[in-house]
């Protein structure tokens, strides 16, 4: 699986880019991918549509917009842009406006980037790194700092004995974006815990997710997406910090009652 360094390359950083709103900053995410051969033009109207459609459910974190759209023909390559803009802007989120940093994606699939998405997650969990690569002067300088983290996913140990895991479902609009993202920092908690052997999680969509849902022990997701989801028989728990393994580990200990 690609690395996070492969697929965010250097030419696909822009710092302090000027934007007026958010369908300015998805263009300029957007942009990059189309001029580093990830995406057409299409693309970014896709992930415009999928804002206008579902809501701002991939601003994940405070001032971070996590942009994508379902993958389609438009994706040519998997990859990503990095997006700091000059002045943040509102994209309507209820918890994280306003948004200062896009981060693109435009996936081939929910799979091959996976191991990127770990990587992300993992340095933007810390905070440190996460100051740093907001800071960063120069594209240089952000492009270190991706390569200097883990570049592959950990490898997790499956139950054994005992019965089946437990199973709990990530989900957005398209399953390959923000609930990979969520499912990765989750999965960061469990493996502190030790549980990772006890608690899978799936990152799904919407769709899926309705027939999965009497699989899993609970649903956690976006406040947008919980919305859509509605009642699914299962407790659907809304996570406003994708990247905080702190809000993750009081989710989890609430779904657990530990």
């Amino acid at each position: 699986m690609a690395a996070l360094n492969e697929i965010l390359p250097v030419e696909a950083v822009l710092l302090d880019a000027p934007a007026t709103d958010w369908r300015e900053a998805l263009r300029r995410a957007g942009d990059l991918m189309v001029a580093t051969g990830a995406a057409t033009e299409t693309y970014t109207g896709e992930m415009i549509e999928n804002v206008e459609q579902n809501g701002p459910y991939f601003v994940i974190a405070p001032g971070l917009a996590f942009a994508h759209a379902r993958p389609s023909p438009a994706v040519l390559a998997t990859g990503m842009s990095w997006v700091r803009l000059a002045a943040p802007v509102e994209f309507g989120h209820e918890a994280n406006d306003p948004v200062d940093l896009v981060v693109g994606l435009a996936a081939k699939d929910a799979s091959e980037h996976t191991a990127a998405m770990g990587a992300l997650a993992r340095l933007l969990a810390d905070p440190d790194t996460a100051r740093a690569l907001r800071e960063a002067a120069t594209p240089q300088a952000v492009h270190a700092l991706l390569s200097s983290g883990p570049e592959s996913e950990r490898p997790r140990r499956t139950a054994r004995g005992g019965g089946d895991p437990h199973k709990i479902l990530t989900v957005c609009g398209n399953g390959v974006g923000t609930s990979l993202f969520l499912k990765q920092t989750l999965e960061g908690v469990l493996d502190r815990w030790g549980w990772s052997r006890y608690v899978t999680v799936e990152a799904t969509d919407t769709i899926s997710a309705k027939g999965k849902a009497n699989e899993a022990v609970a649903i956690l997701t976006s406040r947008e997406i919980a919305a859509t989801l509605g009642d699914v028989g299962v407790p659907v728990k809304v996570v406003e910090d994708f990247t905080s393994a702190t809000e993750a580990d009081r989710v989890l200990r609430d779904t657990y009652d530990v």
